[in-house]
């Protein structure tokens, strides 16, 4: 079904015209027929489940991919750019959700990238200044435009982006989970940004995975499955129990299975763990058949905790593996050895080869395998229908999945290895709400099979829905266990943000919170 283009809302006029606009790659076509439309003043959700065209939509807006079929205006006038540059020159800005920043040049320098004013062979850096001050002026921010860019923070670097792209005079904007880094703050300000730009008449298409979130900031909606168009209208006549039918093409259910599980003994102690600046000291247990779950605000530590104990950095204190020390004084291999596996927050840098197949990927921790192709394959094969995994095959560069599909081999490693220790860091982080269904039964099997399973995620809701006991990170120190049904959203947050005796003077980033 394509999508009507007739406005929907009250915004005029339309800026950007989208109809029946096919992609194929290779054998595998990842649009069908789209359409949509856009006016200015608009922000328009984008949504949908991993691998239902919502990327290949944007990147055919944003010149990186050319459709088989289809029509686009931008302004009243035919558009189909060649590329990202052509798409920049006439209007059209996407914001990655890998941010597109130069570390090593300044802020000046990357706002201006591209379009920088020259007199002969030389840059004009006064004037190149002056705009990027006056574009970050425009957007509210007082950022030091003289400042490296590796000096930033997430937020920043992400108004930096928006303040190239209004810069080089783009009014239709492309946000590509733009939240998935940011704090609950750094959220607030954003929004509060995105509804200043429609004011000003800019058009923005927003895709995320926080539905929540788009139910609060979008004015419309269009929601994708399997390259189609399958719902568009206003957000504010629609239920986020209907969005979530679209998107999955059937009723999903309580997202949260039950998490009664039966509690057997200790497998995980930790005493007075410490590491670096982030973790001052962390002190618990962890039983067979037992969830649990650690909310902490941005640089309190909880990372730092779960890599300590997985030996991934240097610590003071203890760890005891079924009742053996573990720790930093073991290896990250002998403790996969022993049944003890991470899923790590950075799944790109840490977490897989993303160069490497899909089946090399599951099989990075049993080296044996590696050296026996028709094995590689078979397990390969069932975990990727266990998963659901949408891909071409085990062969498949895990590179050219999404976000979504990369997470559950991240995570079917570790069931293909028959771990039963879970250290999970954000393990639904990028993760359409079907996938994290799918990740959550997962879990939900393990501890019921006697797995023992530690959750560290941004996200409350999660951990209340999953956890048998769940306990606060606060500024380095992890504050103690309690049953979920003893804690609610606000207690949790109460306790993330309050100040730690002795610790009152730490610095204020780390009272930043990442729902």
């Amino acid at each position: 079904m394509e999508e009507q283009t007739a406005n929907e809302n009250p915004f005029a006029p339309t800026v950007l015209d989208v109809r029946n606009v096919s992609v194929l790659y290779g054998n595998v076509q990842a649009l069908r027929g789209v359409g949509l439309s856009l006016c200015a003043g608009e922000l328009r959700a984008v949504i949908g489940e991993n691998g239902a065209g919502k990327s290949s939509l944007m990147n055919v807006l944003a010149g990186l991919v050319k459709p088989a079929q289809g029509e686009m205006r931008l302004a009243g006038l035919s558009y189909s750019p060649a590329d990202p540059g052509e798409a920049r020159r006439q209007g059209i800005s996407m914001i990655h959700q890998e941010l597109s920043v130069a570390p090593h040049l300044t802020v000046a320098e990357n706002i201006m990238l591209g379009i920088e004013p020259v007199s002969g062979f030389w840059l004009k850096r006064a004037a190149m200044r002056e705009s990027a001050r006056s574009a970050l002026a425009a957007l509210g921010s007082d950022i030091d435009v003289d400042a490296l860019c590796s000096s930033l923070s997430v937020s920043q670097m992400q108004i930096l982006e928006i303040a190239r792209a209004t810069v080089g005079g783009s009014k239709v904007l492309i946000l590509d989970e733009p939240t998935s880094s940011l704090t609950k703050e750094d959220t607030a300000r954003l929004f509060h940004l995105l509804r200043r730009l429609k004011e000003e008449g800019y058009a923005i298409l927003y895709i995320s995975h926080f539905l929540e979130e788009v139910q609060q900031i979008a004015d419309t909606y269009t929601v994708l499955r399997d390259g189609r168009v399958v719902g568009s209208g206003s957000m504010a006549e629609v239920e986020l129990k209907d969005l979530v039918s679209m998107m999955l093409g059937r009723d999903l259910g309580d997202l949260y299975p039950s998490h009664r599980h039966s509690i057997g003994p200790k497998v995980l102690e930790v005493e007075a763990l410490s590491s670096g600046k982030r973790l001052s000291s962390a002190s618990f247990s962890l039983h067979k058949g037992e969830v649990l779950g650690i909310f902490g605000l941005v640089g309190s530590g909880r990372t730092e905790l779960l890599r300590s104990i997985f030996a991934l950095d240097a610590a003071k204190g203890s760890v005891a593996i079924k009742g053996k020390p573990a720790g930093s004084s073991v290896s990250v291999q002998a403790l996969w050895r022993g049944g003890t596996g991470m899923v790590s927050e950075d799944r790109k840098e840490e977490g897989l080869s993303v160069s490497m197949s899909i089946a090399h990927n599951l099989a990075l921790v049993e080296t044996p395998l590696l050296f026996s192709p028709g094995k590689l394959e078979g397990q390969a094969q069932v975990w990727l229908k266990a998963m659901s995994v949408v891909a071409s095959g085990p062969e498949q560069p895990v590179w050219q999945l999404s976000g979504g599909n990369q997470q559950k081999v991240a995570m079917a490693r570790l069931l293909a290895h028959k771990v039963d220790i879970f250290l999970l860091d954000e393990p639904t982080r990028g993760v359409d709400i079907g996938s994290k269904r799918q990740i959550y039964d997962l879990i939900h099997e393990a501890a019921g099979a006697g797995a023992a399973v530690l959750i560290v995620s941004s996200y409350l809701p999660e951990l209340l829905g999953l956890c048998d006991r769940l306990a606060v990170m606060n500024r380095g120190v992890l504050l103690p266990f309690r049953p979920v049904s003893e804690v609610s959203e606000f207690s949790v947050m109460s306790e993330a943000t309050a100040p730690v005796p002795g610790l009152e003077g730490q610095s204020e980033t780390m009272t930043e919170t990442n729902l």
